[in-house]
């Protein structure tokens, strides 16, 4: 299991962090099975490290067609 040492903002100390899936790879919420979750030993905090790529859409387009005062 990889572990790190980062801030956490519940304990307000750095603390150790392991990832939540042990294996390298196993991600079941990523295409690329990397883990972006990272929990603290101490207190059990979460957070996320990293990036999770996301498809990138452009957003639909609405024109104004009348105005309302």
């Amino acid at each position: 299991m990889a572990e790190i040492i980062r801030h956490c903002p519940d304990c307000g100390w750095d603390r150790w962090y392991a990832q939540h899936h042990a294996d390298p790879g196993r991600c079941p919420d990523t295409t690329d099975g990397y883990c972006p979750e990272w929990f603290c030993l101490t207190c059990g905090t979460t957070v996320i490290l990293g990036g999770v790529p996301a498809p990138f859409e452009l957003p639909e387009t609405v024109g104004i067609r009348d105005r309302v005062a």
